[in-house]
């Protein structure tokens, strides 16, 4: 272990040193170089399609691939919905079935088939008359946004000047939201990279040593996003925008933290050492401890969500942990090679300088364990020597006292139409659709049923209150020509069917002995309304056939609503088994590790508290993605034991030479600057998050955020070594330190 007394250090041979910095910094280079240009390419390989998220056993999914079977068709449906201020005459359809031709000849569009001029349906016009649309479906489902951009450009060049114009639907709202997480490969980068620097620059208060720690992290988002973007390319996991905004926000924010407790290491060395290969091995032994049990730490319980049944959630286990795995290998490669080269030029203006630890001297009202100690630490020493009871209490209070929010976290999912923070066209045309149209259409709830009991279960459906209508597939119609009355066929979501004309009935396609059932709903398909009749149409339809399936776009929130509640209550105990364990081995004790499980988890709550009061009081969010509080759990549980792992094993360190007590306040004291800064560091990266006008990763960058901070700052400054100081030696059972 890293201490002051003199001792032999390694100084490695001539060619050793020329070598080896080489070699390493060869190797970083080439994956800097392959894995830079896919900065801008994993956007296409990321899905964010929610349907993709769900296990294969949700009965949305099993309708999926039912509806596969009815049609070969994946189309995504596009809703154009055109709003006048005046009545529209019926007299005027004709020139909107122009419109219709010039929206189904945008490239992508599903071409027509061969009794048809386009695949477009509709002009539809609205009861109250104010109202036309029009179900585009688009076939090219990998260039969505590219589509509905061209929708939208010939709906601008044909609209009166008294009418308003809308792209929405399904399409228009995936199109909304990959415009939203455009700036992941861009500003959020930007953003990030720019409140650390600002902050290295006032830790460090050099103009050399930011960079180099910043290279370091960019080296290694470098090397993790290629092997990311390999993986997904490969189909071995599925990358969506939220995941590939945390894993650059994770990787920049742990390589950093990492790189903060090596250089420190390397400045208390440079002034005990005079050469800089020296202080380097000795940082670098010090540190590689705590570094590799904290990255461990973080790396398993990531992995922990590979017990995930949700897509989402399994995929985002392996790519995050991959990027801190390279963190780890970039903090403890790359970044001592850059230290060797650049020595204490490093921290110029200000070097340290060799010997300059002699010039302390302990003062006769020196607390013991605070010799050499000043400053904001230094008082905060003091404060738990003299009152340590009553300075973790008093931290328990703040904490529960935060952690009262927590039952007002409204975390049961939010419908799609507010995932996007920003202007959102798709957004204003669902309201319009609302205003004129059954809300539920061009989203209908998908059934399946028995082809011996359609007509009772097409009857029982049609009775369920708040279903609009419900009509047998019986294969692609005709679009519905002018100024025709009736409801026309509505492709639905990707795979989707649409439904029969009323006007030329026709016999129901049947497929393995099933038929499929459409219905549309009075509310919108992403709406809680809607969820709850999905709910009611489970409930009662297996009365009429017992084998009955219900999925479609509603269907499919309810089960990731579902499926991601379940997944936090068999992930936390997993988590927190996986990091008790690690601390075990760690610290070589039962009850340390305990303490600070429990005292992490009373951070988490606390977080979740305030976050609730924020979210509902402050920023008025209508509720919260079902995988928040997992998401919240996985990063703040993890990333919290960090700052204690950092603490604890300083603190057993010291305790070996000057005993439980003093060895708690002095690794307080040697380590509170730089876990503080490291904390702060953190934080600002997983706040940049919030410029992705996404309410999920607003909401986590809030939640982490201040975890963070409130972990940094009151667990690990005030709760966790008062309450050892309180405890002494013991706190170290069933092991002994030779000291008490």
């Amino acid at each position: 272990m890293f201490d002051n007394r003199p001792r032999h250090d390694w100084a490695p041979p001539r060619w050793l040193r020329v070598v080896l910095p080489a070699a390493l910094l060869l190797i970083w280079l080439v994956a800097a170089s392959f894995g830079g240009p896919t900065f801008g390419k994993l956007s296409s390989v990321s899905s964010n399609d929610q349907a993709t998220f769900l296990p294969a056993s949700a009965e949305s999914t099993e309708v999926r691939d039912w509806q596969q079977r009815f049609t070969s068709s994946d189309a995504i449906p596009a809703v154009v919905v055109i709003e006048s201020e005046t009545a529209i005459p019926r007299s005027e359809l004709a020139s909107y079935a122009q419109l219709a031709e010039k929206l189904g000849a945008v490239a992508g569009v599903r071409a027509p088939g061969p009794q048809a001029e386009t695949a477009v349906a509709g002009p539809i016009p609205s009861d109250d008359g104010l109202a036309i649309q029009f179900i585009v479906p688009i076939d090219d489902t990998d260039e969505v946004d590219t589509v509905v951009a061209g929708l939208r450009s010939v709906l601008a060049a044909n609209l009166a000047k008294s009418s308003n114009g809308y792209v929405t639907g399904p399409a228009g709202l995936t199109a909304d939201l990959v415009s939203a997480f455009g700036g992941i490969d861009g500003l959020l980068l930007l953003v990030a990279t720019s409140a650390v620097f600002l902050i290295l620059l006032l830790v460090y208060r050099s103009v050399v040593l930011p960079f180099l720690v910043l290279l370091t992290s960019m080296f290694a988002l470098a090397a993790a996003i290629l092997l990311v973007y390999s993986f997904a390319d490969w189909g071995w996991i599925t990358l969506s925008g939220q995941s590939q905004g945390i894993l650059s926000i994770l990787v920049i924010g742990a390589a950093t933290d990492y790189s903060l407790l090596l250089v420190a290491r390397y400045r208390e060395s440079l002034e005990h050492v005079e050469s800089k290969w020296a202080a380097v091995a000795r940082a670098w032994r010090a540190a590689v401890e705590p570094i590799a049990a904290s990255g461990a730490t973080v790396i398993l319980a990531l992995l922990c969500l590979l017990f995930s049944d949700l897509n989402s959630n399994k995929s985002l286990g392996p790519i995050a942990a991959i990027g801190i795995v390279f963190a780890l290998l970039a903090t403890l490669t790359l970044l001592p090679m850059l230290l060797v080269l650049f020595g204490r030029i490093a921290f110029w203006p200000f070097r340290p300088k060799y010997g300059a630890h002699s010039h302390s001297h302990r003062r006769e009202q020196d607390i013991s364990g605070l010799e050499g100690i000043r400053g904001l630490w230094r008082r905060v020493g003091t404060l738990i020597s003299r009152r340590p009871r009553a300075t973790w209490l008093a931290s328990v209070v703040i904490l529960g006292a935060c952690g009262l929010g927590l039952p007002q976290l409204n975390a049961n999912g939010v419908s799609q139409t507010d995932v996007i923070l920003a202007q959102s066209e798709a957004v204003d045309g669902q309201k319009v659709l609302g205003r004129h149209f059954p809300e539920g259409s061009g989203s209908p709830v998908v059934i399946i049923a028995a082809a011996s009991k359609a007509e009772a279960t097409l009857s029982a459906v049609g009775n369920t209150p708040g279903v609009s209508s419900a009509t047998l597939y019986a294969g692609d119609a005709a679009p519905q020509q002018p100024g025709e009355p009736g409801e026309p066929g509505e492709p639905g979501e990707p795979g989707e069917p649409g439904e029969p004309n009323p006007e030329q009935p026709a016999e129901p396609v049947t497929e393995g002995g099933k038929v499929l059932i459409n219905a549309v709903l009075d509310s919108e398909a992403d709406s809680q309304t809607a969820e709850d009749v999905v709910s009611t149409l489970r409930r009662t339809l297996p009365q009429q056939d017992p084998g009955v399936l219900v999925g479609g776009v509603t269907a499919i929130a309810l089960d990731t609503n579902t499926t991601a509640q379940s997944d936090l209550l068999k992930i936390i105990p997993i988590v927190l088994a996986v990091i008790l364990l690690i601390l075990m081995l760690l610290l070589r004790s039962i009850l340390a590790p305990v303490l600070l499980i429990l005292s992490v988890v009373l951070s988490y709550a606390a977080s979740l508290g305030i976050a609730a009061l924020v979210f509902n009081h402050i920023f008025d969010f209508p509720g919260a993605d079902a995988a928040v509080p997992l998401f919240g759990f996985v990063f703040l549980v993890a990333l919290g034991v960090d700052y204690n792992i950092f603490l604890m094993t300083r603190v057993r360190e010291e305790a070996m030479q000057i005993g439980t007590r003093a060895g708690l306040l002095r690794g307080l004291g040697l380590t509170g600057s730089v876990i503080t800064s490291a904390g702060i560091v953190l934080a600002a990266t997983f706040a940049a998050l919030a410029v992705i006008p996404i309410l999920f990763l607003a909401q986590i960058a809030f939640i982490v955020s201040f975890g963070v901070l409130l972990d940094t700052i009151i667990v690990r400054s005030l709760l966790v070594p008062a309450l050892g100081y309180d405890i002494g030696r013991a706190i170290w059972w069933p092991s002994r330190l030779p000291q008490g």
